[in-house]
Parts: structure tokens; sequence; C-alpha cells
């Protein structure tokens, strides 16, 4: 067996955790999205029924600080340390082998950091894990069952412990009804889908499928209307390039679409960037609420 498969493998929930020559600590346990790096035991954890706590993402800045990323909601942190007697992994390879298996698993890495102190976050809303220094870390995203999983595991480079946090909080949803989709096209002219794209691509999330199955049945049901599909992002990188995504995306809706039956000449693409944002660009609920794609009677 690989490396890879040997190391930590996520939503393996029929998988039983690795037989410890350790004990855990007293009333501690696993993340149920996760099991354990191997010959690790839990050292130390705590659990907060809701808090905020700030996920470091996306490339470092020139003064090497992180993006945080707030997310409120249930939060679970957990220590592992390595047990006795056993040789130790390298900081790296814990950090790759929880990179890799959750791409598998259909996560996104929201932040990859593989160094040691290379890149900053916010120790104050990201307590327990360490003095704000990055190290062998990794920022790591999942939407399942109508929740974002956020999660930040920092490793230690000698591979003797690796920390922990995961918070929980509802993700956007489209609770629009296939009637009220048309009747709003209808009325107001214009309808906001929040589709789940893979970060920074325009690849359409799996748990979208609804969402675009509910617009498509509208706009069959709304005759002959002739619909702009737009998209639109919010202020994180740079103008050029959320351009260039939301016109993507604006085409991969369009596609996705026309292939549930949308007559394609009823449909044009266009994207709008980050120049007409609905919410507030300086929260993260804001933002989420900026990418968005409109359907627009024309």
């Amino acid at each position: 067996m690989t490396r890879m498969a040997v190391g930590a493998a996520l939503l393996c929930l029929l998988a039983a955790t690795p037989v410890s020559a350790q004990q855990d600590e007293a009333g501690c346990k696993d993340y149920p999205l996760f099991t354990r790096f191997p010959n690790m035991h839990i050292a130390g954890c705590e659990s907060r029924q809701f808090d905020l706590r700030a996920f470091p993402a996306g490339p470092a800045d020139k003064d090497g600080n992180t993006k945080p990323v707030e997310v409120e909601g249930p939060v679970q942190w957990i220590k592992y340390e390595l047990n006795e007697g056993v040789t130790p992994p390298s900081g790296l390879q814990i950090m790759r082998n929880f990179e890799n298996a959750a791409k598998k698993a259909g996560g996104t890495i929201e932040g990859l950091y593989p160094g040691w102190c290379k890149a900053n976050y916010d120790a104050e809303r990201m307590p327990k894990m360490g003095n704000g220094c990055m190290s062998f870390s990794v920022t790591m995203k999942f939407v399942r069952g109508g929740k974002e999983v956020w999660a930040f595991l920092l490793a230690d480079d000698g591979g003797t412990n690796y920390l922990m946090t995961v918070s929980e909080r509802e993700a956007m949803k489209q609770d629009i009804s296939v009637t009220e989709l048309a009747d709003k096209l209808a009325k107001d002219g214009f309808v906001a889908l929040y589709i789940n794209f893979d970060t920074g691509k325009s690849t359409i999330a799996p748990d979208s499928a609804g969402t675009l199955d509910a617009a498509a049945a509208a706009l069959k049901a709304a005759g002959d209307l002739r619909i702009e599909v737009g998209g639109h992002t919010d202020n994180v990188g740079t103008p050029d390039a959320n351009l260039k995504l939301s016109q993507d995306r604006a085409q991969s809706v369009m596609a996705a679409l026309v292939e549930r039956g949308v007559k394609a000449d009823r449909l044009t693409a266009r994207g709008y960037g980050q120049t007409a944002p609905i919410a507030d660009n300086r929260t993260e609920d804001g933002r989420a609420k900026n990418r968005r794609v409109e359907l627009v009677r024309k």
C-alpha cells in the first residue's frame, strides 16, 4: 500500500480509527469527517457550541499575511501527538496526506502553506493553534448535508504532533421553488442563483444540481423569454481575473441549463466580475452573496 493510501483519509466514515498504543485524552474523539494520521493519539480537545474562527485562505501577501475567512458555528479543536516508540513522519508528509485526501473526497483547498513560518494567520481568531506563524498547514472546505465544513490543519515540522480546528456553518441555500423562480423572473425581471463552484474555477459542484434543475424548469415554464446568464464575483483577487472567472462561470451555467433542456438560442452569457456587488465585500457573508449567477430577462 502506498504511503498516501496509508495516510490520513477523509470522509471515510466506515473506517475504524487506527488502534492506538496510547489512549486518547478522556472525552476527546475525532471529528466524524476525518480519520487521524496513523500512530497518533488525541492529547487534547475542546468543543464549543457556537463561536467565530478566522480560517487562513489564499496565498500570502507581500508581508506574509493570509486572508482570513470568518466562519461562525460549532467549533472543535483537537491536538494529535505521536505514539511513543514510533518513527515520526515529517510535517510535510502529514500536510500532503490531508491535502490529497481532501481533494479525492470532493473538498476544496482554500489555503496551502508547505513550509516553516512562510505565512501568517490570525492567531487571536484561531486560538490554540500556535503563535500565528504557519507551519505545514492546509485549509480545507467541504459542503456536506447543507453545511460548509472548514478545517485548518497545522503540523509540527518534526511530525510529532498536529493541530486541527474544524468549524461548521450553514451553506448558502437556494430556497426559491420552480414556481417562485418563474414568478420572480416575470415580476422582477431577474433572479439570483447561488451555485457552488470549485474555488477559483468554473467547474460546477455536484451539490448545485438541484438549483440548476429548478432554474431550468422555471425557464422552460417561462415560455420564450430570452435570458442573460450573468456571472458575478466578490472582490477577492484582481479585477481582470474576476472578470474572466465570472464569464467562465456564466458560460458553465448556461451550458448546464442547455443540458437540462433550455434552448440555447434563448440564452446569452456575460461576466461582470466584481463590478456589481449586492452586499458588503468586507464580510464573508457579504462576499458569499456577491458570488452569484443572475438570470436576467432581456
